[in-house]
């Protein structure tokens, strides 16, 4: 109906409703309701489980023994919310500013900005990283 070429670089679940020939206004309320629910069942599930993460960081004894395990979740943390909010952009915009270029240009950075940090953000502990970030700054 609306011919079938889908005007981004890999299918997603928006442009494969925008090929179809029906209303697909049901099919998209319900994949919404869906992913927000999955999606706000994950994030209680991170929640919860860095609750206990840090209770159980806060008994450590000594302070070094503290640093050290925070040090070891802030770039997990860092890694979610970098996904988390890039997501967020991507499937919770407002359909007035969607365009093809711009739904292009965030799936995009959806796709690309995460693994690219990746190694950034779990390598930041190591020492000649930080002095070369320092010098960078």
């Amino acid at each position: 109906c609306q011919g079938n070429v889908v005007e981004q670089f890999f299918c997603e679940i928006p442009q494969i409703l925008k090929l179809s020939c029906s209303d697909s206004y049901l099919r998209e309320v319900g994949f919404l309701v869906v992913s927000t629910s999955l999606g706000f069942g994950c994030f209680v599930f991170i929640v919860v489980s860095y609750v206990y993460i840090f209770r159980a960081v806060l008994r450590i004894p000594s302070e070094q023994g503290q640093h050290k395990a925070f040090s070891m979740c802030l770039p997990h943390l860092a890694v979610v919310y970098t996904v988390a909010s890039i997501a967020m952009f991507a499937y919770l915009k407002s359909p007035s500013i969607s365009s093809p270029l711009l739904d292009m240009v965030v799936s995009i950075l959806y796709s690309v900005v995460p693994p690219a940090l990746n190694p950034l953000i779990y390598s930041i502990r190591n020492k000649e990283l930080k002095e070369a970030l320092k010098k960078l700054i």
